[in-house]
C-alpha cells in the first residue's frame, strides 16, 4: 500500500484557537477536499467542534476522514495532568465516534489507526531558542520525569480507553525538539504506549537530517508530518530573537518542493524502511494569509505525487 497523504488545518494558519483571524473550519474542510485530499487532522483542541453530530455530516459531504487529533499543550507542568486527560477524553471520543460512523466512499483511512499527536508547547524560554540546540535550556531531571509521566498518562488513556495510538511529535520551540531530547523521550516512553510522529520540517528546523532521522527511528515511527522550509527566511530567522510562530507568519514554511528539504532522500529513506502509513502535509502560516492556502496545499500534494509518493 502506498503512503497516504493527508493535510491539516495549520495549512490555513490554524494553530492558536484564540487568534481572531482563523478561517471557519467548514471552509477548511471544503478547500481540503477541493485540493484533492481524503484525510485531514482535527487541528488544535477546540477548533473543530467536539460534537459528532455537527462534524460527521461535513466530513461526509466532502468525502473526508479524520486521521488524527492533537494535544498541543504544556506537558511539563504536573498540575496540567487533569486538564490534559479531560481533553484527551473529548478528542478521542470524537475520533472514535467518527470512525464508527465510517465513510463508505473513503474507506482507505480505516486501515490505519487513529492517531493522537502529543506535542509539548508553551514555554517562552524555549520558544525563543527554537532551532538553537546550543542555546536552548534543557529540563532538570525532575521536570523531565514530570513531563514523561504526563505523556505516559495521556498515551495510556488514549490506548486503553479508546484504542487511539498516541505519537510523540518533536516540535520546534518545545522541550522535545533536539536530537538528545528525541532519543531520551523514546527511551523513557515504552513503544507500546506511544510511537513517534516525525515532522520533516521541525527536524530540519532543529538542525537534523529528516532522512537520517527516519532511518534512525524506523522502529518507533508510526506517523509522519511533511513540511518544507524556505532556506533564506530560515537563515534570517536564526539570526534573530523570534518566536517559532512569528517565523511561520513571516513565511519560513513554504509549499513542499519549493524549499530546502530533500524529498528524494526522504522518499528513499521511507522506501528503505518499508514505511506504510500516513504522511500529513503541514504549512504553518499567518491565518490572515489563508486565502493562499488552497493553491499551496494543491501544489504540495502535486509535488509529492510527481515525486513517487
Amino acid at each position: 500500500m502506498p503512503i497516504q497523504i493527508a493535510t491539516a488545518p495549520c495549512c490555513w494558519g490554524v494553530d492558536d484557537i484564540f487568534n481572531p483571524n482563523l478561517p471557519d473550519w467548514k471552509m477548511v474542510f471544503h478547500e481540503a477536499a477541493v485540493a484533492g485530499y481524503g484525510g485531514i487532522e482535527l487541528g488544535p483542541y477546540g477548533y473543530v467542534p467536539l460534537d459528532t453530530l455537527i462534524v460527521a455530516p461535513e466530513l461526509m459531504e466532502h468525502n473526508l476522514s479524520i486521521v488524527a487529533g492533537t494535544i498541543f499543550e504544556d506537558l511539563v507542568d504536573p498540575a496540567a495532568r487533569s486538564g490534559l486527560l479531560e481533553r484527551v477524553n473529548k478528542i478521542c471520543t470524537l475520533l472514535t465516534e467518527l470512525r464508527a460512523l465510517g465513510n463508505r466512499n473513503n474507506t482507505i483511512w480505516t486501515s490505519f489507526p487513529l492517531y493522537l499527536t502529543v506535542m509539548d508547547w508553551g514555554h517562552d524560554e524555549r520558544d525563543f531558542t527554537a532551532g538553537h540546540p546550543e542555546r536552548a535550556k534543557r529540563l532538570s531531571d525532575a521536570s523531565w520525569r514530570g513531563m514523561i509521566d504526563n505523556i505516559r498518562a495521556v498515551s495510556q488513556l488514549a490506548r486503553d480507553k479508546f484504542g487511539v495510538r498516541a505519537v510523540i511529535h518533536p516540535h520546534a520551540g518545545g522541550y522535545i525538539e533536539f536530537d538528545d531530547e528525541i532519543g531520551k523521550v523514546c527511551a523513557d516512553v515504552p513503544h507500546d504506549e506511544a510511537g513517534l510522529c516525525l515532522d520533516t520540517g521541525h527536524a530540519y528546523y532543529a538542525g537534523l537530517d529528516p532522512a537520517a532521522m527516519i532511518r534512525q527511528y524506523r522502529d518507533r515511527l508510526d506517523y509522519l508530518h511533511f513540511k518544507d522550509i524556505d532556506e533564506v527566511i530560515f537563515r534570517k530567522t536564526l539570526n534573530r530573537k523570534i518566536r517559532f510562530f512569528e517565523a511561520c507568519s513571516e513565511g519560513v514554511m513554504c509549499p513542499i518542493g519549493r524549499g530546502a528539504l530533500d524529498y528524494v532522500a526522504i522518499h528513499q529513506a521511507l522506501e528503505d524502511i518499508g514505511y506504510v502509513g500516513i504522511a500529513t502535509i503541514e504549512q504553518e502560516r499567518d491565518p490572515r494569509l489563508s486565502r493562499e492556502s488552497l493553491e499551496d496545499v494543491k501544489a504540495s500534494l502535486q509535488f509529492l505525487k510527481n515525486s513517487g509518493f
